[in-house]
């Protein structure tokens, strides 16, 4: 075996590239800072039992795990930042008003995810606490449309979704752990034929409301008009229903190239959310750039429960499909021991010049910048000239 070989899924970020996703992510995390948002940078280990605290068994099964030889506990290499991120805000920083926290992390999986081709990924995000309302989630897709923006990716596909519908459907029903998980599994996958015979545990106005889910999807006005037809009264059910109402009618108008739709079973994260949920799609991605919603109930689990809505995504993903071309211009100059030389290259570097020396007879390799000037001496000055 070649020592060389990184495991599978696993890959280096080469020049070209890791140019393009630290200028993104400057620009990205500039873009939270002018909305207030803090940044934080939370361990990428931590016990195992803090590390899952709050979250589903999904994040569990993506979660590498080792031994802590200092203390004999198991240690939890993080597949996820939100959690961590909430227990700084509820245990930590323990605030009383409004708190914005943005991140910007390597997170690991234990398994690669679905329609995915890296277990490594540049997760960033922005979270808001402590504001219960429709106005936090708003901000939330306001910005992650924006993100989406400075990344050259003006058409999304929003689709929304709300945890509150499914909550208020079980409402009274006695179902353990796994049974939940096995019916999220099929409502995401809508599995009509196994869905219905996994319902004949429930009453009949129960089932036929889980079936009803998996059509309800499409553009939001038909959605929530036979979903209100459709699904049983309840208080859970109507809030959800409200508040997916209100999101549409003032998300409708941020972006020109926004376009939203609703899929009622489309519940990834379930265990997780508490109310809103969106993803957003752009073309040549099969998959979600982008995740988010509520999660009101993750704070609670470190002893302060805090309203709390945000989203993520990977930033390697998104520096790959963005079409900003971030090569930069750079200025050739010779490699020689004089003075007025080195004088005039550490000037334009203070000026933000690129400046490459290059030794007599060498030429500049590099995927990242191109040499369109260079240093010529001119009398006893040096000059830069554009490159014949």
């Amino acid at each position: 075996m070649n020592r060389w070989l990184l495991p599978e899924d696993i890959a280096d970020v080469l020049p070209a590239e890791a140019r393009k996703v630290e200028s993104l992510r400057r620009s990205i995390l500039d873009l939270y800072q002018s909305y207030g948002y803090e940044l934080v940078a939370p361990p990428i280990l931590e016990f195992l039992d803090s590390l899952l605290t709050g979250t589903g068994s999904d994040l569990n099964l993506q979660t590498f795990k080792l031994v802590d030889q200092l203390s004999g506990r198991t240690l939890g290499l993080r597949a996820d930042i939100t959690p961590q991120v909430a227990r700084i805000d509820a245990h930590l920083l323990n605030r009383a008003g409004v708190t914005r926290l943005c991140y910007a992390g390597t997170v690991a999986h234990a398994r690669t995810p679905v329609g995915s081709s890296a277990r490594e990924q540049l997760q960033l995000g922005a979270e808001i606490y402590g504001c219960a309302t429709w106005e936090a989630d708003f901000e939330a897709i306001s910005l992650l449309l924006k993100t989406l923006g400075l990344a050259g990716l003006s058409k999304v596909y929003l689709d929304l979704s709300h945890a509150g519908i499914l909550m208020g459907l079980l409402d009274g029903q006695a179902l353990d752990k796994e049974s939940i998980e096995e019916l999220y599994d099929l409502l995401q996958s809508k599995d009509r034929p196994r869905l219905t015979q996994w319902a004949t545990r429930l009453p009949a106005k129960t089932a036929q409301a889980l079936m009803a889910l998996t059509e309800l999807n499409g553009p939001c006005s038909e959605v929530l008009v036979k979903a209100k037809k459709v699904l049983p009264q309840h208080a859970s059910i109507d809030q959800a229903l409200s508040d997916l109402e209100r999101l549409v009618a003032i998300t409708a108008n941020l972006s020109d190239g926004l376009e939203l739709s609703i899929d009622l079973s489309d519940l990834r994260g379930y265990q997780y959310h508490s109310g809103v949920m969106f993803a957003a799609y752009v073309e040549k991605l099969p998959q979600p750039i982008a995740r988010g919603g509520r999660y009101d109930h993750v704070g609670q689990a470190f002893g302060r429960s805090r309203p709390a809505t945000g989203f993520s995504l990977d930033l390697l993903t998104l520096a790959n499909l963005s079409p900003l071309n971030v090569r930069r211009m750079a200025i050739a100059a010779p490699w020689l021991d004089d003075t007025a030389l080195n004088a005039t290259i550490e000037q334009l570097r203070n000026r933000g010049e690129v400046v490459i020396q290059v030794l007599a007879g060498g030429a500049v390799e590099s995927a990242e910048y191109e040499c369109d000037r260079e240093l010529v001496k001119q009398g006893n000055a040096w000059e830069v000239v554009q490159k014949k």
